[in-house]
């Protein structure tokens, strides 16, 4: 009987999919994402986080490993394979991108805009087996309109600058960061895209004020403007995958009909559909 290891990774976390043609069962590590961590990093995640997991069969066990994830793209992708194969060197290993993972999971074999709203964002104009068009996300720096990473980022400058003194008070003493910790966390420290991502709950929770939901929507019509209009196909439905596009439904339904784009399934993520 064949075990199968399907893998979908985002810069936070990696979800794997274990499956024996009967029963199937997760387990989750950090993210891995070859164009931001080196070689040794993501060795020591499959090695220290997954193959020790308690529910992990003997990795001899494995014979297919289906890898989807961020930042494996053509130039960092065999890295990754080098470091999976190394690991299971019995098994096929096949390592592509989230965005075509997300895209077979909402789609099947049909055509579509797919699109990913997590840390990170990014979208695909995806013909039914293959994706024939990609506008690039550019990073969280340069664009990912509508992710984590770019949301927390709006949400910590208009705070700040904003004027907004009573909501600054809230926000310090409901996750005990100051402007100070802010600084260290987004200049100092290592993956600030997870930093800023990580503020989405409490964007969530505040989301009620006007001046925060404004935000919200402006993000996700960014990425409508910046992104899937590019496609130039607006008789095509768009699908998301993503706990950003997941939690803030309502506001991204909202943006797209503003932006005049069809909104088809939002799944958190890929592996359950």
């Amino acid at each position: 009987m064949m075990m199968t290891l399907t893998a979908d990774s985002g810069s936070t976390k990696t979800t794997w999919l274990l499956s024996d043609g009967n029963i199937s069962w997760t387990l989750t590590t950090q993210g891995i994402n070859p164009f931001h961590q080196q070689y040794d990093v993501m060795s020591r995640i499959i090695n220290h986080e997954l193959l020790t997991h308690s529910d992990f069969p003997d990795k001899a066990h494995i014979d297919e490993i289906y890898f989807y994830g961020a930042g494996c793209t053509k130039d960092k992708s065999p890295i990754l394979k080098s470091i999976l194969q190394e690991t299971f060197p019995h098994a096929h290993i096949e390592v592509d991108s989230d965005m075509l993972g997300a895209a077979r999971a909402l789609f099947g074999d049909k055509p579509g805009i797919a699109c990913i709203l997590g840390t990170g964002a990014n979208s695909c104009l995806y013909d039914g087996r293959d994706i024939v068009s990609n506008v690039s996300p550019m990073g969280y720096i340069l664009g990912d309109e509508g992710s984590g990473a770019m949301m927390g980022r709006t949400f910590v400058n208009l705070l700040y600058k904003g004027g907004h003194h009573d909501d600054i008070k809230d926000f310090e003493h409901e996750t005990g960061l100051t402007q100070a910790d802010i600084i260290q966390k987004v200049y100092r420290e290592p993956m600030p895209n997870r930093f800023l991502a990580s503020l989405a709950p409490y964007i969530k929770s505040i989301s009620d004020k006007p001046w925060v939901k404004e935000m919200i929507t402006d993000c996700f019509g960014l990425f409508f403007r910046h992104n899937v209009r590019h496609y130039n196909r607006p008789d095509l439905c768009c699908s998301f995958v993503g706990s950003i596009a997941y939690y803030f439904e309502d506001d991204l339904r909202e943006a797209a009909k503003k932006e005049g784009s069809l909104i088809g399934k939002i799944m958190k993520e890929p592996l359950n559909s």
